[in-house]
């Protein structure tokens, strides 16, 4: 019997398969990249409604973290300022600006603005799934720094997302916490430089056995007796 199809179509059942096989691979490997918190989340800036800016109210007036997040050093979840906060200083600093028209209208009664007693509504940026359980004061108050997760925030004139705060991201830090340890007193400072710490203080380093920052590191991790967990309980419960 004579052959209805040409030679070449032997081979058509293997190249479909290999270019299935291409498609398939090509669409895993996207979405293992693009679908990651690193390409979703890190970068994000959105815009405010008041124009805030870390860099003048952190760096170059000093405003320490918790004068606005108040709650993070004894709660599992930190705040962001109300109102109140603001208007302590902006009452009498900057009072005119018409950046911070968003502030008056609430703030100011006599201004009859239909605003007045709502909260500044700031948008959200850094932010875990709701199955996952992060708690603020149990880092902090272990030596674990605000830069560690959200990075140099006292040189951003608006803050973005600087970490993917993925799983990988935080068991890399649980699985060798004395990288990113520092001692409390330092845990604010954003400008914190562990060989500078060590340089200022040569007899307590001595005392402690202390030359390097890894030392250093370990030296803390051993005295909070800080056992970070990377079971799955540890953040999914």
């Amino acid at each position: 019997m004579a052959n209805f199809f040409p030679r070449w179509t032997n081979f058509l059942p293997l190249k479909i398969a290999i270019c299935a096989g291409a498609v398939a691979g090509g669409a895993v490997l996207a979405f293992t990249y693009y679908a990651t918190p690193k390409t979703l989340a890190v970068g994000y800036q959105p815009s405010q409604p008041i124009p805030f800016s870390h860099k003048i109210h952190v760096d170059q007036l000093g405003l320490d973290c918790r004068y606005c997040h108040s709650f993070v050093d004894v709660s599992g979840t930190s705040n962001v300022p109300g109102n109140n906060t603001c208007w302590n200083c902006h009452q009498h600093v900057a009072k005119d600006s018409p950046k911070l028209q968003p502030l008056r209208d609430r703030m100011d009664p006599a201004l009859k603005s239909p605003d007045f007693g709502k909260p500044i509504e700031w948008v959200r940026i850094h932010k875990t799934p709701d199955y996952v359980y992060f708690n603020h004061s149990a880092h902090v108050n272990r030596g674990i720094s605000c830069q560690s997760c959200h990075g140099r925030v006292d040189q951003m004139e608006v803050v973005y997302q600087e970490n993917s705060l993925s799983m990988g991201w935080c068991l890399d830090c649980h699985r060798a916490p004395e990288k990113h340890i520092r001692p409390l007193e330092e845990v604010y400072n954003l400008k914190y430089d562990p060989e500078k710490y060590i340089a200022a203080n040569p007899e307590l380093m001595s005392k402690l056995g202390v030359k390097t920052t890894e030392d250093l590191g370990k030296k803390l991790v051993e005295h909070w007796q800080i056992k970070a967990r990377e079971s799955c309980a540890t953040c999914h419960h």
